[in-house]
Formats: C-alpha cells, structure tokens, sequence
C-alpha cells in the first residue's frame, strides 16, 4: 500500500466533509463510528442528536453520560428509544443536521417491548423522503461473528441486518468504520 493511501483513509477526519442527505455508518462495537458519526457534524451549525438508548442499568446510564459529555452543550439531545419515526419528523428543519444513534439500540428495544419489527423499519423508511435535514444514521455490524445459539438472538442478527441493507439501499453515503478509521462504502453525494 502507498504512504499516501493511509492519509486519503484518514482524511474525513481532518477535512470538512460535506453531509449527504441520508448517511449510514456501520461498525462493530467499540469501532468508532459514532465519534466517525459526530465528527461529520462537527461543523454545523445546529447539530441534533437522536438518542436511541435506554439507561436500564448504571453501566448503560454511564456510556449515556460520556457520550453526552463528548458531545458537548451544543448538541440538541433527544430521546426516542422506540418512535424513531415520529421523533425524526418532529426534529427535521433545513437548518438542522440530525445525528441518529444508534439503530441497534433502537432495534434492541423494540423487540424487547414485542413490536412488529417490519412494520417499525417501513416506518422508518417511509418517512426518509419527508425528512428535510442531513441524516446521519449509526448502526452495528452484528452479522459478522458466530451464528447465535438461540432464536431470539438470530432474529436480533436478522432484523438488524435486514434493516442495514434496506438503509444503505437509500442512503447516499455508507462508511464502515473499523478500529477508528473509516472505509467509504458508497458515495452518490459527489
């Protein structure tokens, strides 16, 4: 590989890039891709960030925490564990850039609270068009270990992977982010 060819996969996060309407980063846990995810919105003026995790624990109320403190005040912070849908529309305006994050974690709860998985992601997919910020989505990567030992788990790892192609399809930008750096899928927004 060229000494360059490690700056040009680095330099999203040294250049201003600009948003695409809808923007898909996938990674594995503890990847990066929501700093990645961030770091696009970084220069914006009015940058939203769509909180889809719920605090069931201390462990979980303490990550909750730090990404809010690395965020900063400036990040308008809204909560929507199970009506994304319905929370994007209500956050959209032209002068915003809205930061979902993350999928999973959306995903995760509304399985757990027994909701029609299908209907929720034609929800979701059927309100991008209406949307008239920059979308920024974050997701997990979980179809990339061992096939899980039980139903509940394999339709986890289903569903998720079902709703990451049916995003990437839509979206104009997907970067996958691997131990911090990030790998541009695909880019329609040049």
């Amino acid at each position: 590989m060229p000494d360059d060819a490690a700056t040009i996969v680095a330099m999203p996060y040294s250049v201003s890039m600009r948003l695409a309407p809808l923007t898909l980063i996938l990674g594995g846990a503890r990847s990066g891709k929501s700093a990645y995810a961030e770091s696009l919105l970084a220069a914006h003026a009015a940058p939203v960030y769509l909180a889809t995790a719920e605090a069931g624990d201390a462990e979980m109320a303490a990550r909750i925490a730090a990404h809010r403190a690395r965020r900063g005040p400036r990040w308008t912070t809204i909560e929507a564990s199970h009506h994304l849908a319905a929370a994007l529309i209500a956050a959209a305006s032209p002068e915003r850039a809205i930061l979902v994050d993350c999928l999973t974690l959306w995903l995760s709860s509304l399985m757990g609270a027994g909701r029609t998985i299908d209907v929720e992601i034609e929800r979701l997919l059927t309100t991008l068009p209406t949307i008239n910020s920059p979308l920024v989505f974050v997701a997990n990567e979980v179809g990339l270990g061992i096939v899980p030992d039980n139903a509940m788990a394999r339709a986890f790892r289903d569903h998720a992977g079902m709703l990451n192609q049916r995003l990437a399809q839509v979206c104009q930008r997907v970067v996958f982010v691997a131990a911090g750096l990030p790998l541009i899928l695909k880019d329609q927004s040049i």
